[in-house]
């Protein structure tokens, strides 16, 4: 029950991380302007392939540019693995990140739409999983409502673009993106067809 960590980019986040210094939210505003084109100005991203920020986890934020930053210092071979990202992130200072997550984190969640002849089978494997695969619970790590642990670093997986979820999903599953801890959601993803995929993402985006 408890391997499932998706995000979204994160989607898409650890235990553990600790957070070295407190970020500063109105800095972050101010820091966030290069972040609006792809993000939008809140945190709301106004395209499908780019990931809703806004009101996702400050915890889950940081370890995300983190990720993004090791990327960059290791030439893709460790951290998470994403070109626009890891250029993006490769002059901020811990401070910087620190203060973008924080920005992010107190801006309201966006809210979307599940198709309503989804509702019903994707509420079935977001709080069931699949028995017949022992694909686990979506609920078990993010909540019955998929709003994730901030404290675990678990990411808020509601009502995020459902292209974007796809993806995620789809990365994890083929190990393209592998900084999930302990390959946690790489396991779980390993489980999931393409329909159950396309299903739980499109499930998701309503959710909240």
């Amino acid at each position: 029950m408890k391997k499932f960590a998706i995000f979204l980019g994160l989607f898409f986040g650890t235990a553990g991380i600790a957070v070295a210094q407190s970020g500063d939210a109105e800095a972050g505003k101010e820091k966030s302007q290069v972040c609006a084109a792809c993000h939008g100005p809140n945190g709301e991203s106004p395209t499908d392939m780019y990931p809703h920020l806004a009101g996702q986890h400050e915890k889950y934020l940081l370890k995300q540019l983190k990720d993004f930053k090791r990327a960059s210092e290791t030439g893709g071979e460790e951290g998470r693995n994403n070109p626009i990202m890891m250029g993006q992130v490769a002059s901020l200072s811990k401070q910087d990140m620190a203060d973008l997550a924080a920005f992010y984190a107190s801006k309201d969640s966006p809210k979307g739409e599940t198709p309503k002849d989804l509702i019903a089978k994707g509420e079935d494997l977001f709080r069931r999983g699949n028995p017949e695969t022992n694909m686990p619970s979506c609920a078990g790590c993010h909540g019955p409502r998929g709003n994730g642990m901030g404290l675990a670093a678990f990411p808020d997986i509601s009502g995020q673009h459902a292209a974007y979820t796809k993806s995620q999903l789809e990365m994890f599953r083929s190990g393209e993106r592998a900084n999930d801890p302990n390959g946690m959601m790489q396991g779980v993803t390993e489980k999931m067809t393409d329909e159950e995929i396309e299903l739980l993402s499109k499930f998701l985006s309503g959710l909240y």
